[in-house]
């Protein structure tokens, strides 16, 4: 098995949806805790986006496990910061057959 460093301290965030009144709604990032992590940078790729370049990079972060349902266990609809960096999570599986570690798919994309 590989040698895990959580050395990353990533914020976990949620998005929640207001009602704007005018029958749509507005969407904020609230934290739900910070997790320790271990990053690790996987393939890179550069994309056009409405006129704008966009470089994408997938991302294999580890975090500690934890019990479904449990407002620390990232979702595929949640999102890590890392002060201005967005890591958005596409899935999430156990890492190790005795479900110590989470193993996270995160793609992040910056303008370029």
């Amino acid at each position: 098995m590989d040698n895990i460093i959580l050395n990353h301290p990533l914020v976990l965030e949620e998005a929640q949806r207001t009602p704007d009144g005018a029958g749509g709604y507005t969407e904020a990032w609230v934290q739900l805790g910070t997790l320790w992590a271990q990053i690790k940078a996987g393939s890179g790729s550069e994309t056009q986006d409405g006129g704008i370049s966009l470089s994408r990079t997938s991302f294999r972060i580890t975090v500690r496990a934890a019990p479904y349902g449990a407002p620390s266990r990232p979702r595929p609809e949640h999102r890590f910061r890392n002060g201005t960096r967005i890591f958005r999570i596409l899935s999430v599986a156990e890492h190790d057959t005795a479900a110590r570690y989470l193993t996270c798919m995160a793609l992040e994309e910056v303008a370029v």
